[in-house]
Formats: structure tokens, sequence, C-alpha cells
């Protein structure tokens, strides 16, 4: 056999490459009949020849984690509903731990991470859910809840699918649709208006200070509020402070001799500082005097321990101020779709008439996003304790 027979009997079983489909086609067709691209040093393969669309998806999906140096999450439409809902509350949960997520928070995730599973279906691939799907899911909720808590509920949805997409879990964004819009706010301020005012007048808080002889099966019996109650009810109207503030309060934050209490809001962090007034320092002193020892040493510093010595904050739904509060407005006859927190709104609405909203804001734990908020420093204890003195004025006055 000559030379040139040789070359070309071997030639006859190599492969032709194809040339790219157009300039500026970023791979190049690899001898192993695929279409590949080096990186970094590293020669990737993206798909066969036959199918350089297929292969160019790949690489666009891939670029940036290979570029960087990273290895490609798949991207797939092979995750399921429950796989992603697990991913996001592993995510969630790591930032419980480290403490950037309250436990409340977190509950809320939970729930949402499995009304999604249970609607859906666990086996369901996320990537097959379509727009009537959400708008199925929707109008589930709709029968469940009010606007307000459907509307934190679609948005903890959208969450879930959101980290599915920028973890790379998902390969493009969720279209969820318009039938998947959370309530307007029209459609809030609308409900609102039919549930009533979310505050107490000055006399429904002086009868929850005080209480009052009702009529009961085995004769009249005077109802008034636990020492550790109205401790938390007069901080309440007296500093603007809900659940969590009361059930977590320290010791250490109470200045009873000057009149005064120091205690970042739990939920956000944000300082604050309230004058106390003289029944709100006197009621503090009461449940002090006959603070139980807790049971679990964490709770040593806390100022409210309940009668078995345990610590009245849970972030659960039937907290258990809430629930003390609402055995005491059932049997006051105190009517409304009013809780513990509308104490927070009686504060804030009468403090509001003092026309120092700064000096509101501060006691209250709000912050705005304005310039003047960035340069403001410091607010005086005058402001504060005017703000006070206001709400306290309107509080045990009576009514002419």
């Amino acid at each position: 056999m000559s030379k040139s027979d040789s070359t070309s009997s071997g030639s006859a079983h190599k492969p032709t490459k194809p040339n790219k489909p157009y300039a500026d086609f970023p791979l190049y067709a690899h001898a192993t009949k695929r279409w590949a691209k080096r990186i970094r040093g590293v020669i990737h393969y993206f798909g066969p020849w036959n199918d350089p669309d297929g292969a160019l998806a790949k690489y666009l999906a891939e670029k940036d984690a290979l570029h960087a140096g990273r290895k490609p999450r798949e991207a797939s439409t092979g995750v399921t509903v429950k796989a992603l809902a697990n991913a996001f509350l592993n995510h969630k949960k790591a930032l419980l731990d480290a403490g950037e997520l309250s436990p409340r928070t977190w509950k809320t995730y939970q729930d949402a991470a499995a009304m999604v599973v249970t609607q859906f279906g666990k086996s369901r691939l996320a990537a097959d859910l379509g727009q009537d799907d959400f708008a199925e899911l929707r109008k589930f909720m709709s029968k469940k809840w009010g606007a307000v808590r459907m509307r934190n509920a679609v948005q903890q949805v959208r969450s879930v699918f959101k980290y599915g997409y920028e973890s790379e879990l998902l390969a493009v964004p969720m279209r969820f649709g318009p039938g998947f819009a959370a309530p307007t706010r029209k459609t809030i301020r609308l409900e609102r208006a039919k549930q009533g005012p979310k505050m107490f007048e000055a006399e429904e808080v002086r009868l929850l200070l005080t209480g009052r002889t009702v009529e009961r099966k085995g004769g009249a019996a005077h109802v008034r509020p636990s020492v550790s109650l109205k401790a938390m009810i007069l901080l309440g109207v007296n500093c603007g402070f809900g659940n969590s503030d009361c059930g977590t309060l320290p010791v250490s934050s109470l200045d009873l001799a000057g009149g005064w209490v120091n205690y970042p809001r739990p939920k956000t962090g944000i300082t604050r500082r309230c004058p106390l007034w003289p029944e709100t320092v006197s009621a503090l002193r009461a449940v002090l005097a006959e603070r139980r020892e807790p049971l679990d040493a964490d709770d040593a510093g806390l100022v409210f321990l309940t009668a078995t010595g345990r610590r009245w904050h849970k972030d659960i739904d039937d907290n258990p101020i809430s629930k003390e509060m609402r055995k005491l407005l059932d049997a006051l006859k105190i009517g409304g779709k009013r809780n513990f927190y509308a104490l927070r709104h009686t504060f804030e609405t009468i403090g509001g008439e003092s026309r120092d909203q700064v000096a509101v804001d501060h006691i209250m734990g709000h912050t705005r996003d304005d310039m003047a908020s960035v340069y403001r420093e410091r607010i005086s204890d005058e402001r504060l304790k005017a703000v006070s003195d206001h709400v306290r004025k309107w509080v045990f006055t009576e009514a002419k």
C-alpha cells in the first residue's frame, strides 16, 4: 500500500467538523463531536454538533458561574416544588440561626412554604407551574384570610420562587400572572374601615387599668387585670410597647428612679427612649416585688415572668399576652376588633396630637427614610417628655 493510499484511507473515517453557525458563535466544534469552549484553562462541553442552539443555551446559562470559577448549579426543570420549598427554608433557617431573622418571621415563611407544597403537590415540577395555578392559589387564600393577611402571604410565596431563581434552582424567573397580584391599597383601606378603629379611647384605657364589677352566675365580681398585665397595658399606652416589647423587656433597661426606659425594638433594633409615668413606675415596682424565680436561667433578666416562672414572650399566634388581654377585653365587654397591640395604635394616634412627630417616632421606634433623619443626631428628653405628658393627660383626665 502506498503512502497516498494510507492517508486517504485514514481520512475517510475522520469526522468532518461543522462550521460555526455564524461568525460570533462563542463555541467551537471539538473532536468529540460536541460544541466546547475553553474557560479558565479547562475545556467545557455544551452539546452535540447537531444541536448548536441547545449548546448555546446551555453555555449562556452556565457561563457566569464558569467564568467565575464556580461549578454551575443544576438550573433544570427537574426541581420539584418540595425540593424548592426545602431549599428556601434551609436558607431562611440559616438566617434565623445567625440572628438575622426573627422567629415570628421564620414561622410565616414556614407557613408559606407549607402552603405552596400542599396546594401544588410535593412532586410537581416547579417549572411546570403556570399563571392558572397561582390564580387558584390566590383564590384559596382569599377565602381564608382578609386583605392584609393575603397581601403578606402573596409576598411570601413570591419570595419562595424568587429564591429559586436567584439560587439557580430555576432556569428562569417565575411568571405569576396578573391573577396573583396582592390586594390593592384601596381594598386594604376599605377592609380596615369596616373593622373600625384599632385604638382604645381614654375611658376604655382607664377601664382596662382599674377593671369594674360585673355580674356573674355566682354573684358580683370585680374584674381587673393581673399585676403584670396592668404594667404591660401602661407600657403600651405610655411608650407604645407591643407584645414582644413587654415580653422581652430586660430589667437592665429600666431606670425607675429616674423614670425612663431605654429599650431598642426587638423587631428592628431601632433605639428607643421613653419617659415613664408615675403610674407606670408604680406598676413596674409591683411586678418586680412579686416576680417569681425563672424556670429557665436565660429568662433571669426579664421584667415579666408568668406565675409559673416562664417568659411571657412567644413567637406564635397564641401569644400569652394576647390571650390574657383577650380575656380581660371580653370580661369587661370592650368590643371591636382590638387587641393588646391596639395600645400601640393609641399612643401613636394621641401622641401625634402633640405636634412633635419626630419625638413620637423616637418613642415608637420608627425610622423615616429622609434626609432630616440622616442628619438628626439626638432628640432632647424635654421633647420626649412633652409627648408622654400629652398622652398621660389625655388618659387620666375625666371626660367632660
